[in-house]
């Protein structure tokens, strides 16, 4: 647990990864590496985002802070990102 603050993004993901793929809960670790998600989570990329999420969810962790910049990022990213797939349909259509 100390040393998870010592893991950049992809060693964060990758070891929740791990654990949830061997099916093995670490509250207690999973807790540090929510704590730890919190600060760096803004530089996941989504490869990142996507496993530590999986993870905690796979194991039945709750990570409200995580989840609530997955749906952060994902709404800032739709805001972003234009023209629309609406748009892109329309403009096909003509």
């Amino acid at each position: 647990e100390q040393r998870i603050g010592s893991f950049n993004e992809q060693g964060l993901a990758n070891t929740a990864w791990a654990f949830a793929t061997l099916g093995t809960p670490a509250p207690q670790f999973f807790d540090a590496i929510a704590r730890e998600c919190g600060q760096l989570v803004s530089s996941f990329t989504p490869q990142h985002l996507a496993k530590t999420a999986w993870a905690f969810e796979t194991l039945g962790i709750p990570a409200p802070p995580i989840f609530e910049v997955i749906a952060h990022e994902t709404a800032d990213s739709n805001r972003r990102s234009s023209p629309t797939p609406r748009g892109r349909l329309q403009r096909s259509a003509s």
